[in-house]
C-alpha cells in the first residue's frame, strides 16, 4: 500500500522517522544520488530516497542514528549499537541477516513509501519527525582558521536577552592542518569555555572522519602530549556532590531547570571523559599480545564525545528557552573523580565510566523523561529521548572495547568488570535496572546481578 509522506519540498534533512498509523516506525533516508545520470523512481533533483525498518533486526538498535557509507556503488548503513551493516536498498547484510526495506517513489512532487499490508487492511501516515543530527552551536565559526589571538566582539544588547548576557569569550582557537589527533584532544580538554569545547569537539570529529574517508588519515600523535590532571571550568560554582541542592520532581519550572542543569553538567564532563580516554591511554598495549589500540578505538570515543557535545548543546538551549542559563546553579565534579580513580588503567576506566556511570544513566533516563512528559514539557522530552538513545550506543562502545581488550588478553570481560567495580567504585550497583537497554548495549545480567532471580546488585567497597 502506498503511503503518502508529503510533498518533496518538505524533505530537506538527511533522515526522518516515519510513524505509521499502526504504530510501525520506518526510517526515510535522503542521500546524494551516487549516479545522477541514472534516474530512478526513488531519485529527484540529485537526491536518492530510501526507507527501511526503524529497528535493527539484530537487537533493535535505532537505525535513524546509523552511520552511512558507500560500498560497491551502493549505500550501506551501520547500526550504532553493534555495527551490523545493511544495504539501504536491499536490506542485505555482510553478517547474514536481512533488514526490511520499502520502495520509495518521489515522482509527481510527493514522497510515497510502499508498505505491505494484509488484504483488507488499511494503513496511514501518523507523523514524520526529522532526526536531530547537528549540535546547537551559539556562535559557529563558518570559516575556522588557526589564530593565536581571540578578538572580542561587541556584547549583545541586554534588552534582547533580559535574563542573562554571557561574557563574550571570543572565537574558539583552531589548530592548523599539521595538528595531530592528540594535539586537538588536549586542546579541547584545556578549553574552559563550554561553547568552545563543544564547537571544537564537533569540528575534530568532522575533520577526523573526513580524512579517514578521504584516504588522508590524521596522525594520532600517541604519547606526545599528556592529558591535564583536570580540565578547567569557566566561572562555575563548585560544590561537593553531597551538597548539591535538590532538583525536585519536575513538577515546577524551577525543578525542571535544575534537572536539566544537572544533566548538562554531566554531559559537559562526559565530553572530557571521552576525549581524555583517547589521550591518556593512547600508548596502551594489551598484556601478553602487546597489541596497540587500533584507529577504530579513537574514532569510536571521538564519536561519543561528539554526541556528548550535541547533548550539552540541546540541554543548554532548552535551559535558556526556559529562562535560565548554564552556570546559574552549582555543579559538582563527581564524574571526574571517577576518572582520576581510574587514570592508571584503561580496563578500569571503561568499567567505571562507561559500564557503571553511563549504564546507570540508562536505568534512570526513562523515569526522568516521564517526569517531563507528565509536566507537559514536550520540548525537553524530545531532547532527552535523543540523549537516551545515544547513551545506549555509548555503553555499547565501552562494552565493545573492554571485550576487545579481554579477547586479546585471554580474560573474561565480566570478571574484569566486576573486579574493577569492587576496587574502584564506592557503594553498590543496585536496581532497578533497565534490563532491555542494558542488553541492547551488550550488558546481560552477568555484569550487574549476583543472583538474577533476586535482583541484587554488584557489591562494591
Amino acid at each position: 500500500m502506498l503511503v503518502n509522506c508529503g510533498p518533496l519540498s518538505d524533505f530537506t534533512q538527511a533522515r526522518y522517522v516515519i510513524h505509521l498509523s499502526t504504530g510501525k516506525r520506518l526510517v526515510l533516508f535522503r542521500l546524494p544520488a551516487i549516479d545522477p545520470a541514472c534516474s530512478k523512481s526513488n531519485e529527484a533533483q540529485g537526491w536518492s530516497y530510501f526507507s527501511m525498518e526503524a529497528e535493527c533486526p539484530h537487537a533493535g538498535g535505532p537505525m535513524a542514528d546509523s552511520s552511512v557509507d558507500i560500498e560497491d556503488s551502493a549505500y550501506v548503513v551501520s547500526c550504532p549499537w553493534h555495527a551490523y551493516d545493511f544495504n539501504v536498498e536491499t536490506g542485505e547484510s555482510s553478517v547474514g541477516i536481512k533488514a526490511c526495506t520499502f520502495p520509495v517513489d518521489v515522482r509527481d512532487g510527493s514522497v510515497t513509501v510502499d508498505f505491505p499490508v494484509e488484504d483488507g487492511e488499511s494503513i496511514g501516515l501518523g507523523r514524520i519527525e526529522p532526526v536531530s543530527e547537528k549540535v546547537k552551536l551559539k556562535n559557529p565559526n563558518p570559516n575556522p582558521r588557526p589564530s593565536n589571538k581571540q578578538s572580542k566582539s561587541e556584547k549583545p544588547d541586554k534588552q534582547d536577552t533580559p535574563v542573562f548576557v554571557p561574557e563574550d569569550a571570543g572565537p574558539a582557537h583552531y589548530l592548523d592542518e599539521k595538528a595531530t589527533f592528540c594535539d586537538w584532544a588536549v586542546h579541547i580538554l584545556n578549553s574552559a569555555n563550554p561553547e568552545h569545547k563543544i564547537e571544537l569537539t564537533t569540528h575534530l570529529f568532522t575533520i577526523f572522519t573526513g580524512r579517514e574517508a578521504g584516504g588522508n588519515p590524521m596522525e594520532l600523535g600517541r604519547g606526545k602530549l599528556p592529558a591535564p590532571d583536570q580540565p578547567p571550568r569557566e566561572k562555575m560554582v563548585e560544590v561537593e556532590p553531597g551538597a548539591m541542592p535538590r532538583t525536585g520532581r519536575g513538577g515546577t519550572l524551577k525543578s525542571r531547570i535544575a534537572m536539566l542543569h544537572a544533566l548538562a553538567n554531566i554531559e559537559l564532563w562526559a565530553i572530557d571523559l571521552a576525549i581524555d580516554i583517547c589521550v591518556r591511554f593512547a600508548t596502551f598495549h594489551t598484556e601478553g599480545s602487546s597489541k596497540e589500540l587500533p584507529r577504530a578505538f579513537f574514532h569510536d570515543w571521538l564519536k561519543v564525545a561528539s554526541d556528548e557535545a550535541k547533548h550539552f548543546s540541546l540541554l543548554r538551549t532548552r535551559i535558556e528557552e526556559l529562562g535560565s542559563y548554564f552556570g546559574a546553579l552549582p555543579v559538582h565534579h563527581g564524574l571526574w573523580r571517577s576518572a582520576l580513580e581510574t587514570a592508571h588503567d584503561l580496563r578500569s576506566r571503561i568499567s567505571i565510566i562507561a559500564l557503571v556511570h553511563e549504564a546507570r544513566g540508562l536505568d534512570v533516563n526513562p523515569m526522568t523523561i516521564q517526569k517531563f512528559r507528565v509536566a507537559g514539557d514536550n520540548e525537553s522530552v524530545q531532547s532527552l529521548e535523543i540523549i537516551h538513545n545515544d547513551e545506549i550506543t555509548h555503553v555499547t562502545t565501552g562494552h565493545r572495547w573492554l571485550t576487545w581488550i579481554c579477547a586479546q588478553e585471554g580474560t573474561d570481560p565480566v570478571q574484569v568488570f566486576r573486579a574493577n567495580v569492587q576496587k574502584h567504585f564506592r557503594g553498590a550497583i543496585r536496581g532497578p535496572f533497565n534490563e532491555e537497554a542494558r542488553l541492547q548495549a551488550g550488558m546481560d545480567r552477568r555484569y550487574y546481578e549476583d543472583k538474577p532471580s533476586t535482583g541484587s546488585g554488584v557489591a562494591a567497597t
